[in-house]
Order: structure tokens, then sequence, then C-alpha cells
């Protein structure tokens, strides 16, 4: 399931869309690719001595610890979504029920990350921001590329500042601007 663009503003633009690091479904696949060839092994092997039923309750077992341990993980992973705008942060999570939270990005006070040694081989990491707001602080564990994605953060919210800010080139405008309409006696 892909991100809903329907929740954009009109005038918002997707800078970047994140799902977790591959790292998340990694091990899930490796259980997965082991529990077929365990059972096309116990196909294989025991076919013809223990009969059909034996092999079947086998196969139906592989398939629901597939199902539970490496499917699930991985549209757990596929419909997690961390979306950076132009105007906004937003987090959706979940499958069936869904959590979401969007931060819009004059509230964002901080933003910092952190991996360790393994994580950065992998190129991923924590991406902590900190916001202006009662729910404070939201950790997002296995972002990919998470310098990357804590420059490109920092770098919207200081454009949103700027673009919410008023400074003095705009007094001045707005200065020239009230003197051109003016009254002129």
């Amino acid at each position: 399931m892909g991100f809903p663009e329907s929740v954009l503003t009109s005038d918002e633009q997707v800078v970047a869309h994140l799902h977790p690091h591959w790292k998340a479904v990694f091990w899930p696949g490796v259980l997965g690719v082991v529990v077929i060839a365990g059972v096309a092994v116990a196909w294989a092997f025991l076919f013809g001595s223990w009969g059909q039923v034996p092999l079947l309750i086998i196969s139906g077992v592989g398939l629901l610890v597939i199902a539970i341990f490496t499917f699930w993980p991985w549209v757990r992973w596929r419909t997690t979504h961390y979306v950076f705008t132009n105007e906004r942060v937003i987090m959706r999570e979940g499958v069936f029920s869904r959590n979401g939270r969007d931060i819009p990005m004059g509230r964002i006070n901080d933003v910092s990350f952190s991996h360790n040694l393994f994580e950065r081989m992998l190129g991923c990491g924590t991406l902590t921001i900190e916001s202006a707001g009662e729910r404070g602080q939201v950790v997002l564990q296995d972002i990919p590329g998470v310098e990357k994605a804590q420059s490109m953060l920092y770098e919207l919210v200081d454009q949103d500042r700027q673009r919410h800010t008023f400074g003095d080139d705009d007094r001045d405008a707005l200065v020239r601007e009230m003197r051109e309409e003016e009254p002129r006696k």
C-alpha cells in the first residue's frame, strides 16, 4: 500500500518518502527461505516412507510460519511511511489500524541522529525529531541514509523559517509598497 497523496495540501510537495531500512525484513526473509528449504527437503526425502498426510501437515505448519514470521513483517515494513514535505513530517504506520502523526516544520526545534558501527555499515540509524508541542520527541528507528535525512530535514526546517519570518527586506518592501499606494496630493 503506497502513501496516499490525498493527505497533502494543494501547495505541499513531497521531498522524501522513506520506509524503515531493509534490515527490518532481512531476518524474516532468511527464515522464510529456511522454512521453504526445510519443507522441500522433507518432501524430497520423506515422501515415500511417511506418506502424504504428515508431509501436508509439515507443509501447513511451514506455510503458517512463513505467513506469521516472514510475510507479516514485510507487510508492516511496507505500510510504514516517513514522508518529508516542504511543510511537515508525516508518519504513518499500521496495516489494519493506522497510526499517524504530522509535525509542521515550524514546530521542529531539533533534529539529531545516531547509529552504531553495524548501522553505519548498513547505512541506517535512528533519527530523533524534537518538536515544540506537548508530545515532544519522535524517535524514528532504522531510517535509511540517516545522516542525509537529518541534513535534508534541517534544510527544510530552515527554508520554512525563512518563508515565515518577517525580516528587514520584507519590511523595506512593505514600506515601498505603502508609499506607492499613498494618494498623491
